[in-house]
Order: structure tokens, then C-alpha cells, then sequence
């Protein structure tokens, strides 16, 4: 099943532009990418639960590269580019948590909160660290890695879990493959996310 996409159009493409697949300008993007989770809650369900049963799910935090709305290309050990004419629609953090609530909310029972959402006490927490939402390019892949912690209710325990998932680009490195595979790749880890949950 193909993957949902959503680019709306910006602008039209000067009549210049670059040919490499990767770049370091400040142009605009022809459109914006966003995340579609594969898995939503139902419309109408509802569901109630106590507090210490809720789970909030934080931003997670996340290194330079990817405090920004650009996509990252690896290159090698030291060297980082740019998707040329690729941009989220918002900072990737806020992306994937929102990916992760809805998948999570999808394949378990559990009441899902936003940090600004619950009103008393945040139940358990779900917060990490997305170290990774980008492009290998040396394996012509789309990688996402996300450090995940549990706290339980009340910060009496914490577990820590990696999660990585890696998905072909299938070609050039350019904004719409890129958002696609890195779309497939999330749902990948929230999906496994889930799966950890609610084991």
C-alpha cells in the first residue's frame, strides 16, 4: 500500500536550478513534507482510564542536525548535507511525536496525552531522543533511530529502548523519495514503540 504524502505547493521553481541531489543554499522548497501515521485511533472511541494509567508523550529532544526543518544527507563521519528542495512543515521532533501518539493510541488501549494536554498529573511519560531522521547516503537509505525512556507514574521507575529502522530510497536522493522512505521508516519505529507498550 502506498504511502499518504501530503506536499502542499509553495512556489514555483525558478527557472535556474541546482542539479546536484544535495545542497548547501537557502532556497525555498517547491513544497512542504510532513508524517502520516499508517495507524489511527477510530473517530468517536472513547476511552477513560486513571491518571497513573494515562501516558503522555514528550518531544523528544534531539541533536544540531535535526534542529531544523531541513533533511540531513550523511555523507561520511564528518561531512552533512542537505535534501535540496526538501523542508518539513514543522521542526521533525513535533512530527514524530505526533506520529508516535497516534500509532500508540491506535494499537493499545492506553489514554494518550500531549505535554500540554493533561490537566492533573501526566500518568506515565514517554520521553527520548529522535538521534536520527535522515539519509545514509552510502547505503541509499532513509534512517531513523529514537531513544526511548519510560517513566512510570510518579518517576519511580525508568526504562530505557533503542529503536532504528532504515528504509531503501529506491534512487536519487530528492525531496519526495526522501519523505516517503523517512515516512515508512517512522511508522516502522512507532509501530515497534507500540508494540514494546503495550507488552
Amino acid at each position: 500500500m502506498s504511502r499518504s504524502l501530503r506536499t502542499p505547493m509553495l512556489a514555483a521553481l525558478g527557472a535556474a536550478t541546482l542539479s546536484a541531489c544535495v545542497s548547501f543554499g537557502s532556497e525555498p522548497p517547491p513544497f512542504l513534507l510532513t508524517l502520516t501515521a499508517d495507524a489511527a485511533p477510530a473517530a468517536g472511541q472513547a476511552r477513560t482510564t486513571g491518571e497513573a494509567e494515562a501516558l503522555t508523550i514528550l518531544i523528544p529532544t534531539a541533536p544540531q542536525k535535526l534542529r531544523t526543518q531541513r533533511i540531513p544527507v550523511q555523507q561520511d563521519d564528518a561531512s552533512i548535507a542537505y535534501v535540496k528542495d526538501a523542508q518539513w512543515v514543522e521542526a521533525p521532533q513535533r512530527l514524530f511525536q505526533r506520529l508516535l501518539s497516534e500509532t500508540v493510541a491506535a494499537r493499545t488501549n492506553r489514554v494518550i496525552l500531549d505535554e500540554g494536554q493533561y490537566l492533573t498529573a501526566p500518568g506515565e511519560q514517554l520521553a527520548g531522543q529522535l538521534l536520527d531522521f535522515g539519509v545514509d547516503e552510502a547505503t541509499n537509505e532513509a534512517v531513523v533511530v529514537y531513544q526511548a525512556m519510560l517513566v512510570g507514574a510518579g518517576g519511580k521507575s525508568v526504562t530505557q529502548r533503542r529503536f532504528e529502522a532504515r528504509e531503501p530510497i529506491g534512487g536519487k536522493i530528492e525531496a519526495k523519495r526522501v519523505g516517503e522512505a523517512l515516512t515508512t521508516a517512522a511508522n516502522k519505529v512507532a509501530g515497534d514503540v507500540a508494540g514494546w507498550l503495550a507488552g
